[in-house]
């Protein structure tokens, strides 16, 4: 059993949705899809709620009516007879009026997440009847029979196992699966969505139920890179990570892959590999347990990091005091990324500010505070760094000319992180690119 995940751009034009509908039906064996939503379905049906939640009538009909007019389009040129344009045509109507009902009554959170369940179940649907069109062995899986979430927005891996197997065993005839991402249940078993990861998070969920071969998760890039393909010009795609890797560059900052996917699959040792859409025949990245030896693998950077310093003469000598200050960012569901500590002296890096005030002035008990904003955490990912000699000294030597705020090393076998101003982010990710790398 494979489970293949597609993002909104590989099924955000008919033409790609046929294309992947090809690519699928050539791989070997069993199939569970996985599908996001067409690509700017999402962003339009947030737009759309939050016009709603604002008493904005009048605006969110003109946003449903200009979506529907795009969903027309593609089918037109997604079917290809009469009859199942006509099948896309009232599968639009289907929906649309549902968004239209949704307008016009009580709109809440509860409706709120109802309306973003929608473009996974659009998507799923109109995927479902092309297979049926070229004549595909094809059933539909209703991610919302078995996907579900605990009253701490935590997936619940083990009922999605009891659930998804059973439903399985009555399409066990089926050749090809077809399941939303994204969407689940919660504990009051009112439509969700995982948040966190979303579609990819799915596919990851399911592997891990089904304990499949693989899991595959296509993009249009062409696997997880050795740095930002953004900002650095000369990069190039790591054939292999193990989890830990992964989890530390996704984490970090690589957009390709969200941290939460990482977690079912590394749990049952189920490989997730990245693949690219736009050019197939790409080998991607394979992450499992192994991956393979090297020194450095990959650099990552997260921006919008704060970092805090609070100096303390009570802090010398004193147990506790880490206890105290850690109690307050508890206090504010406040994580932390990264931290350093001298006698005097503590340093935390937090990426949400929406309580930094109130952070701020319940730590000034201890001592003087400075904050200081606009910092990014640079992330160097290798095998066991910690473990070989000389590594920092090539890493300091690399970015001689880079300030340096903050390093966190030894935490991690696998990941040395260093804070600088993120003005200064560019310029470092291109000289470690070029000392570390030799690009």
């Amino acid at each position: 059993m494979l489970v293949v995940k597609f993002g909104g751009t590989s099924v955000g034009k008919p033409e790609r949705m046929k294309k992947i509908a090809t690519l699928v039906l050539n791989m070997p064996g069993k199939k569970v899809v996985v599908l996001s939503a067409l690509s700017g379905t999402t962003n339009a049906l947030v737009s759309i709620g939050d016009h709603l939640m604002a008493f904005q009538t009048q605006e969110a009909n003109e946003e449903i009516a200009a979506l529907e007019q795009h969903y027309l389009q593609f089918i037109k040129e997604l079917y290809e007879s009469i009859t199942f344009q006509a099948i896309g045509e009232e599968l639009v109507s289907r929906y649309f009026s549902l968004f239209r009902l949704l307008a016009a009554g009580k709109f809440d959170d509860r409706s709120y997440r109802e309306l973003l369940a929608q473009g996974e179940l659009i998507s799923t649907e109109l995927f479902y009847h092309h297979c049926q069109e070229r004549k595909i062995n094809a059933r539909l899986l209703p991610a919302l029979h078995f996907m579900s979430i605990d009253e701490n927005h935590e997936p619940e891996l083990e009922k999605i196992r009891e659930r998804i197997n059973p439903i399985l065993e009555t399409m066990s005839n089926a050749d090809l699966l077809i399941t939303q991402g994204y969407i689940c249940r919660n504990h009051k078993n009112e439509i969700d969505n995982l948040k966190r990861g979303g579609s990819d998070y799915t596919a990851s969920l399911i592997g891990a139920a089904l304990l499949a071969e693989e899991i595959q998760i296509w993009t249009d890039i062409d696997g997880m890179h050795n740095n930002d393909p953004r900002i650095v010009k000369k990069t190039m795609p790591i054939a292999e990570l193990t989890f830990d890797e992964a989890s530390e560059l996704a984490y970090f900052g690589a957009k390709i892959l969200h941290p939460s996917t990482i977690v079912p699959a590394q749990k049952y040792s189920v490989p997730v590999r990245l693949k690219n859409t736009l050019d197939e025949k790409a080998e991607g990245t394979l992450i499992s347990e192994r991956g393979s030896r090297g020194q450095f693998k990959a650099i990552a950077a997260k921006d919008g990091i704060t970092a805090i310093k609070i100096k303390s003469s009570r802090m010398l000598l004193a147990y506790g005091f880490l206890r105290q200050v850690f109690g307050i960012f508890e206090k504010y569901k406040t994580s932390i990324d990264m931290i350093s500590t001298s006698e005097v002296a503590v340093s935390v890096t937090i990426d949400d500010n929406q309580y930094l005030d109130e952070i701020v002035n319940e730590l000034k008990v201890f001592g003087s505070i400075d904050v200081d904003k606009k910092q990014s955490i640079i992330c160097i990912v290798g095998n066991m760094l910690a473990e070989k000699e000389g590594v920092l000294k090539d890493v300091f030597q690399t970015l001689a000319t880079v300030p340096i705020r903050m390093v966190s090393y030894g935490g991690s076998t696998n990941n040395i992180s260093l804070l600088v101003e993120t003005s200064q982010k560019e310029k470092a990710l291109n000289l470690l690119n070029e000392g570390l790398f030799g690009l």
